[in-house]
């Protein structure tokens, strides 16, 4: 039986950056539609545009400007440079989907305010081309008290780019790099009424990449349109669609840990060493989806907002990879199986909520109710079965691969319903936040395959989040917070040893945060410092030589984080970061396998202001890995040794060379600017004597020429 290694547009618009403490959420939201959102205003928090600096949990930004600037292709690259992430998993090879951990947990994507939900069996999981979004936001931590299920390490919530309030705009953007990197972005939007009643965005992307290894290579078409009704009125009606098709994205496989962290009989497998079969290999998939975003303002102090999303995934993925060890490795024969899935899964999401302002006495209260629901109904059809091996200093990339036999064959269907409210209260320059939700889940799995039925989870439960934080009017303010987060688990528990069993119930997540914040007056720079302590509960425990688990486990997350961010302060943008993380498993004495130690990074990005070479910005980036725990193997513990790399970036505005060419702009970036060799991660089960390693990026260079109007 196979271990399965399932994954769990620039427009000149610019947002104000304020720091008022008294700036309401209905007020900010208009941001959201008349410009760009400042770097120092996140909504993931508290569903309602909030300046960082008045929020007491911690939060990254990733800007539209920060992605341009490193020449940032997937969500992976993109959270790079945050505090607490440990980043690649997948290394530079698996980057169909996007896999990392904060402070040591997988954790959701949401998108326009909504979970993107993932196959809940296997590899029909959704990816979101980078170059549609808006911005990024990092939140830390759990979050159930507003979203419902989800991560003990936080979430990351994406945001697509909408229609402006400007009347006329647009750019066209021309990609070519190493591996044979080509893409083609354009993105063009404005008023389709004269009065600006109706407004719409329409984004493209053509591209396409070999990967780092051998004989593999991606495709990717996407388009997202979009339409904004009632202008700057009260009541807006914003309807986005996307279609996205990949018809190729890499391969999902790696090496064996022996041949590439530890040192085989015949030395080390080299980088672009690829494990599959290309006459087999396939990776198919097909992603649409619909929304909306529905805003009404009652009054100055009230507003309802409601948005919905369905989409639909496709995925057709068939690949051989490597068993983790060799059928021989002097002679280096490596042992490989074959796997094939057809998955499909439709996905329904919708928050509503209203928002509003009471004062009592001395008091302004912020306050927020809502409700939200989720749907999903997934099929999935896998075959599994032996490959030929493949001898590593020979390959053979076109065996006769023997069709796999039957494996799974699930049919889920799950549905979660959420109430949730929240009070935001200001008193002078203290702020303090409660939030309170109850969850009622249930989700029906058939395995149609061994035909041992169906089975059914109906957990329900209560999450909650309290905070307080004090602004001075200095810039500083110190915060403490604690919030929770549950998420379900399948499974047949018991607590009698065996005499009785039950479905699992969900794993709860807690976490006590406390930290500084300091924003210099006037400006977006920002400095963040925070402690964490997190604890994850009601884990699953297998029990040996019987056919189910103990609800024992208990996972602790502690560390610390420093992050400091500058957008555009003096014509200078700075991302710093660093983190200390220690990730402990008390089940098996062990951290949670690929979690990291932490992580530090820099990068500087400087633009002349004047002189001969005005317009021209350039600047580089160190990004800095701890060790991580890679498992057990047949000698022990597996650490992946600490990594750095440098990255660099180039960008000039080309009107500064010549008047004719207003609005051109030419950039260049490079990944791993001295081509490190390095082992991102590994994954190691000594019960199997199975353990996989995956290289990390090549050096990666890229440039790109850009008309924006």
């Amino acid at each position: 039986m196979p271990t399965r290694q399932a994954p769990d547009g620039n427009t000149p618009a610019t947002g104000a950056k304020t720091t008022d403490t008294k700036s309401s959420p209905t007020e900010a939201e208009q941001i959201v539609v008349s410009a760009r959102r400042a770097a120092t205003v996140a909504a993931s928090a508290t569903k309602s545009d909030t300046p960082l600096i008045d929020t007491a949990q911690s939060v990254t930004v990733v800007t539209r400007n920060e992605m341009d600037v490193r020449g940032v292709l997937n969500l992976n690259q993109a959270v790079r440079y945050a505090a607490g992430i440990t980043p690649d998993l997948r290394g530079g090879v698996g980057t169909r989907y996007d896999q990392f951990l904060l402070r040591g947990f997988m954790v959701p994507t949401f998108l326009d305010g909504l979970k993107l939900q993932d196959s809940p069996t296997g590899y029909a999981v959704a990816q979101t081309d980078t170059s549609r979004l808006d911005r990024l936001e990092i939140l830390k931590g759990p979050a159930s008290a507003l979203y419902g299920q989800s991560s003990p390490g936080g979430l990351v919530a994406l945001s697509s780019k909408l229609p402006t309030n400007l009347r006329s705009y647009g750019g066209v953007a021309a990609t070519g790099g190493m591996f044979d990197l080509y893409r083609v972005d354009a993105d063009v939007g404005g008023y389709a009424t004269d009065d600006g009643l109706v407004r719409y965005r329409l984004y493209g992307t053509v591209n396409g990449q070999h990967t780092q290894l051998a004989r593999t290579g991606s495709r990717r078409f996407s388009i997202s349109p979009s339409f904004t009704f009632g202008g700057d009125g009260p009541t807006t009606l914003t309807l986005l669609g996307n279609y996205q098709y990949d018809p190729e994205n890499g391969t999902y496989g790696g090496v064996p840990l022996v041949g590439s962290l530890r040192r085989a009989s015949f030395g080390y497998l080299p980088r672009d060493f690829y494990d599959g079969d290309t006459s087999y290999e396939k990776f198919n998939r097909r992603q649409g989806a619909i929304t909306y975003i529905f805003n009404h303002q009652f009054n100055t102090d009230w507003s309802f907002t409601s948005r919905g999303r369905y989409d639909d995934i496709m995925t057709e993925y068939r690949s051989v990879y490597d068993m983790g060890y060799y059928d021989n490795e002097a002679v280096g024969l490596l042992s490989r199986s074959a796997i094939a899935t057809k998955e499909h899964a439709h996905n329904l999401a919708f928050d509503s909520q209203f928002k509003g302002h009471v004062r009592t006495g001395p008091l302004h209260h912020t306050m927020m109710f809502g409700f939200d629901y989720m749907q999903q109904s997934a099929t999935e059809i896998g075959q599994y079965g032996a490959a030929p091996s493949l001898d590593v200093f020979h390959p053979d990339y076109h065996m006769v691969i023997p069709t796999p036999g039957p494996w799974v064959n699930y049919l889920t269907d799950s549905h979660q319903a959420g109430a949730y409210g929240q009070d935001e209260i200001h008193w002078d320059r203290l702020i303090l936040t409660g939030s309170l939700r109850h969850d009622w889940y249930r989700s029906k799995q058939t395995d149609r395959q061994s035909g041992s039925g169906t089975t059914r989870q109906s957990p329900g439960q209560i999450t909650w989040r309290a905070s307080g934080l004090y602004h001075f009017d200095f810039g500083l303010a110190p915060y403490i917070s604690y919030s929770t987060s549950f998420q379900p688990q399948s499974g047949l528990v018991s607590a009698d040893g065996g005499r009785t069993l039950h479905q699992a119930s969900p794993s709860v997540g807690k976490q006590l945060e406390g930290g500084l914040k300091y924003q210099l007056p006037g400006t977006s720079l920002l400095l963040t410092a925070a402690g964490f302590h997190i604890e994850q509960t009601n884990v699953l425990v297998s029990v040996a030589n019987a056919g189910y688990s103990v609800q024992s486990g208990l996972v602790h997350s502690d560390g610390f984080e420093f992050e400091a961010h500058a957008e555009a302060f003096k014509n200078l943008m700075i991302d710093a970061a660093v983190s200390v993380q220690k990730v402990h498993d008390d089940s098996t004495g062990k951290p949670l396998m690929q979690s990291g130690k932490g992580n530090a990074s820099l990068f500087a990005f400087y633009t002349m202001p004047s002189g001969p070479v005005k317009g021209l910005g350039f600047g580089g980036g160190l990004r800095y890995t701890a060790k991580s725990y890679g498992g057990e193997a047949n000698y022990g513990s597996v650490w992946v040794p600490q990594y750095a790399v440098f990255d660099g970036s180039l960008r000039y505005d080309l009107s500064n060379a010549s008047r004719s060419l207003r609005g051109w702009t030419a950039s260049a970036s490079v990944r791993n600017l001295f081509d490190t060799k390095f082992v991102a991660n590994c994954m190691a089960y000594a019960s199997y004597g199975q353990a996989f390693c995956y290289y990390g990026e090549r050096r990666n260079a890229q440039a790109t020429i850009g008309y924006t109007w």
